[in-house]
């Protein structure tokens, strides 16, 4: 590779860097808001709302010039530890969508659990504030530091509004959002069949959770041959980067270009295939 065509890949390289640096702190936050796609609600949704969103592009710029690094060092090829520095750095995120989906899943088999507490702690004439702080001592353990938390607030300022806020930011949940907005409807105005509301809610989740585990138990042999298939072309490539003149064949503007459009290509099937796949999501629209 010319020393010229280096430099063009290096300032691109460089770009691209500072690109993610820029944009979470202008567009992703708009982009929050409206559809809750940023990185900090990811990082919430997955548990993680501690991790600032900024240290998840930090830590996805430093993998990927790890990566970049001991790909060159291996197989003393640009073009290559490119195409493998342009994968690790999405890695991170991928971590966090994964952690996102796995919450979701646990969260949505507890629900109906939690639901059914709080309808038997109202029908024992239980308040509202003291069936959610139930729910922090006898609740599912994936909910109770959540809902010990609302116990806390409530104790201590008395208002069960801001508590409900809070209880629904560490939730990030959208089932979470409609259960904690119907008991602060029923709160406010004085609600008589609020338990009839939080049965017929349970229900309607059972059913949802079972349906949707026919389908997943179902389609996950072809989701899991999709991913198996994107793999396979780079995990080869990872294989013939240890031979020099496959390094050489790759090592050119041909090359270049031909792992460009293998990279472009694997990352559109990927979200096709991510996109077909996908089961219906409850966005969260009562933030």
């Amino acid at each position: 590779m010319n020393p010229q065509t280096l430099g063009v890949l290096l300032g691109l390289t460089l770009g691209c860097g500072l690109m993610l640096l820029v944009r979470p702190r202008g567009r992703a936050r708009t982009r929050s808001r409206h559809h809750g796609h940023g990185l900090a609600d990811l990082l919430a949704e997955a548990g993680m709302a501690e991790i600032p969103a900024h240290r998840l592009v930090a830590v996805s710029i430093g993998l990927a010039a790890v990566a970049w690094l001991v790909a060159l060092g291996v197989s003393q090829s640009f073009a290559v530890s490119l195409a493998f520095a342009a994968l690790a750095s999405y890695l991170p995120t991928a971590v966090v969508r994964r952690r996102v989906h796995q919450r979701r899943t646990e969260l949505s088999t507890v629900w109906p659990e939690v639901i059914d507490n709080i309808a038997s702690a109202v029908r024992a004439g239980l308040s509202l504030p003291e069936a959610l702080g139930q729910v922090g001592e006898r609740g599912p353990e994936a909910l109770r530091p959540a809902f010990r938390g609302f116990a806390d607030e409530y104790r201590v300022t008395g208002r069960f509004g801001p508590a409900l806020d809070t209880l629904k930011g560490q939730l990030a949940d959208p089932v979470g959002d409609r259960v904690i907005e119907a008991l602060r409807l029923a709160r406010e105005v004085g609600g008589q069949d609020l338990g009839r509301l939080l049965r017929t809610l349970s229900v309607f989740l059972r059913d949802d959770l079972r349906t949707r585990g026919e389908i997943v138990s179902r389609q996950s042999w072809t989701v899991n041959a999709a991913r198996l298939a994107v793999a396979a072309p780079w995990v080869l490539l990872a294989l013939l980067a240890l031979r020099p003149e496959a390094v050489d064949a790759y090592d050119s503007t041909a090359g270049l270009v031909l792992l460009v459009i293998g990279g472009a290509v694997s990352v559109v099937a990927y979200r096709l295939m991510l996109r077909l796949a996908r089961l219906p999501i409850e966005e969260r629209v009562l933030r």
